[in-house]
């Protein structure tokens, strides 16, 4: 018997046919000489991505070099056999090409100019073989192809935008410009099916080629999500992003929250803010960080398409589970009678009649906005780290733009359009859980300022995230000065907005020897204190009540010590020489007015108690002698109380985003998974479609 076994006992090592193939393709001579067939057999043949990325990393450079002719006919044969009949052989190109563009991305290590295309492609070649590659790709997203084939036409799609770590240094996406593919991506949003399979992916791709050179040339991708006017579609995009953020929204539910019954507010543990238990903060960061990419498509919709504002309030019916699927195809027949944004329970989920009386009493119409907010009330929470820190950051920008917005601002405050949202609070030793309430459905206008409240009373520390309470107050200042323009009465509990702008301001009072060495606080202050003027010279055009105007004079009294040290403070800073003078000036004159009411009514209150002989007035008392002594007070009108610098992205955001996209790129660069294709399913599905 012949022995297995080569001289020296060592047992052969066997390889499979195609990583033999890859060998002889990458060791510079022509593959066909020894194989007329090679390219046909090659196709027949599953990729081992592995293997070829492996015969790429171990090339040097001057290797590729002389390898690139080998390359060139590998990726002009792998187009060629994009046209093939056969499914199969079609994804072995597609997976072929995926991992040869991914090995060669990894190994130029930044050069990825003219040597990558020209390795790759071949210079002279390239504009004609990403034409052809692309026409294939929007093909096989647009046609009847299985979703096999659509999925992985996405994935290399993403391969091809994720190669770099700054975007608008890959040359490559040049081409994808020139052969802009957003109609054939979009559409995979205006059918639930394929919403369902290719929805996330699509909307990622969209995203990072919009920020692409976004300030260097006209990017088509930018010019197509301005101009996007079709409701289906804008819907579909925004279902996608709702059903990331809910997915995030339901976790942190069912970790922390009480049941039912128990309160929205309530919570089973002090987490610090954490999605999970706190031991668990790098797996809490990457679920955060999981979201930054869908939060840049929504900021990306917001910012650009003014008509996304209304997939923002479209109400869709939470008692099915959130999901891209949640909406009418584009050739579904809608039942009757519906509204057409209202997606219906899907016809096989049967509910038995007690269960759906339960649901009818307790579920409440939702959209996008709300799970935006509530999912902001839970993110908000932490902003330690710098995953967080960002997060925020954005969920706050993509607000102000929001709040700055006329249309959005109509929906906002219209009385006839109101949701519950289920905002979630950070449990803190120095203030008691709230009073067990059921939420009510309100204008969207006051579950944003909940937030923003919800924001200041729970981070004032002593290393102040000051960027997030600068973006916190100007968001609350465009929502008043909307109101004020438009008299608009939001049913709005003022009384809490007050009380947290006094006590941030205490907080800046008390914290100032160690906070102005770092920051500039009177900035902060003089916003807080334009808020308090635009009350105070026009709140009763847009108050709720007639008592509200009252009732803020009575804080004002109530409060006055925190004003008068908040003007000693700022008078200080006034007259000495120094980085914050001029801003500590702003802040002096803005605080005339409440001294002015403070000076006026003190001696009014003073007189009334001793009329009465009493030392310690109550508020009803306070109120009394404030309504009977308005019209002897003198207020000064300062100018431009209701304006604003409107949100520009250039160039203040400009580095952040740039931040945001390199490290979206790189998760996304880790996170491409083509280990579905090794399934034996997936065969079956391609021999079937073929």
């Amino acid at each position: 018997m012949g022995s297995k076994l080569k001289p020296g006992g060592v047992r052969r090592h066997l390889k499979e046919k195609v990583v033999q193939m890859y060998e002889d393709l990458f060791h510079g001579t022509d593959p066909c000489v020894n194989n007329a067939r090679f390219w046909e057999d090659l196709f027949l043949l599953k990729p081992k991505m592995s293997a070829m990325e492996g015969e790429i990393s171990r090339c040097s450079s001057e290797q590729l070099v002389g390898l690139k002719e080998n390359i060139n006919t590998l990726f002009a044969k792998c187009v060629q056999t994009l046209a093939h009949q056969h499914n199969i052989r079609v994804v072995n190109a597609l997976l072929t090409l995926c991992s040869l563009v991914r090995g060669l991305y990894r190994k130029m290590q930044g050069d990825y100019g003219f040597d990558f295309i020209n390795i790759l492609i071949g210079f002279d070649a390239a504009e004609e073989q990403m034409q052809l590659l692309l026409n294939h790709c929007s093909n096989f997203l647009t046609g009847e192809y299985c979703d096999s084939l659509k999925s992985l036409s996405l994935k290399f799609l993403l391969v091809l935008a994720t190669g770099t770590d700054n975007i608008s240094q890959n040359t490559v996406l040049e081409y994808l410009t020139i052969n802009c593919n957003f109609d054939a991506v979009i559409q995979l949003l205006s059918h639930s099916s394929t919403r369902a399979q290719h929805g996330p992916e699509a909307v990622l791709y969209l995203m990072l080629m919009v920020n692409y050179r976004k300030h260097e040339m006209t990017n088509p991708y930018t010019v197509n999500i301005s101009l996007l006017d079709d409701e289906l579609l804008l819907n579909g995009y925004g279902q996608v992003i709702t059903a990331s953020l809910a997915d995030f929204n339901h976790k942190y539910s069912s970790h922390f929250m009480e049941p039912q019954g128990s309160g929205w507010f309530a919570s089973l543990t002090s987490m610090v803010g954490s999605m999970f238990l706190s031991e668990e903060m790098a797996t809490r960061n990457e679920h955060i960080k999981a979201n930054d990419s869908f939060l840049l498509a929504l900021y990306e919709a917001v910012h650009l398409n003014r008509n996304f504002i209304t997939a923002l309030t479209t109400a869709t019916d939470p008692s099915t589970p959130p999901s891209p699927a949640n909406t009418l195809d584009r050739s579904a027949t809608p039942p009757p009678p519906t509204t057409p944004d209202t997606p219906l329970t899907p016809p096989s989920t049967q509910i038995p009649p007690q269960v759906s009386m339960e649901m009818e009493a307790s579920v409440q119409p939702t959209n996008l906005l709300v799970t935006f907010l509530e999912y902001c009330s839970i993110v908000m929470q932490d902003t330690k780290t710098e995953e967080s820190l960002n997060n925020v950051k954005l969920c706050f920008i993509i607000v102000t733009c929001i709040s700055e917005d006329q249309y959005c601002n109509l929906l906002l405050h219209d009385a006839n359009l109101v949701f519950t949202v289920p905002l979630h609070r950070l449990p803190m030793r120095h203030r008691k859980p709230p009073p067990d309430r059921t939420p009510h459905a309100r204008p969207l206008a006051c579950a944003v300022l909940d937030v923003m409240v919800e924001f200041m009373m729970s981070h004032m520390m002593k290393k102040l995230p000051v960027e997030l309470f600068v973006q916190s107050v100007s968001i609350i200042h465009r929502l008043l000065c909307y109101q004020k323009r438009n008299s608009v009465r939001l049913p709005y509990n003022w009384k809490e907005l007050w009380a947290a702008l006094i006590a941030l301001a205490k907080f800046l009072v008390t914290n100032e020897a160690y906070l102005a060495k770092k920051m500039n606080i009177f900035q902060l202050a003089h916003q807080i204190m334009n808020i308090f003027n635009l009350f105070i010279t026009y709140g009763d055009t847009f108050l709720s009540t007639p008592s509200s105007y009252d009732e803020l004079y009575y804080e004002i009294m109530r409060m006055h010590q925190v004003f008068e040290n908040l003007y000693s403070m700022s008078l200080r800073y006034a007259r000495t020489d120094g980085d914050y003078k001029e801003s500590a000036q702003r802040l002096t004159n803005s605080l005339g007015n409440v001294r002015s009411i403070i000076n006026h009514f003190t001696p009014k209150l003073d007189k009334w108690s001793q009329e009465h002989g009493i030392s310690t007035l109550t508020e009803e008392q306070v109120l009394e002698v404030v309504r009977n002594n308005y019209d002897s007070l003198t207020l000064k009108l300062h100018d431009s109380l209701d304006q604003y610098e409107k949100y520009s992205e250039r160039p203040n955001h400009a580095t952040f985003f740039a931040n945001m996209v390199r490290s979206i790129l790189s998760d996304t660069r880790q996170s491409i998974d083509f280990t579905a294709f090794e399934n034996l399913s997936i065969l079956q599905e391609l021999s079937n479609s073929t």
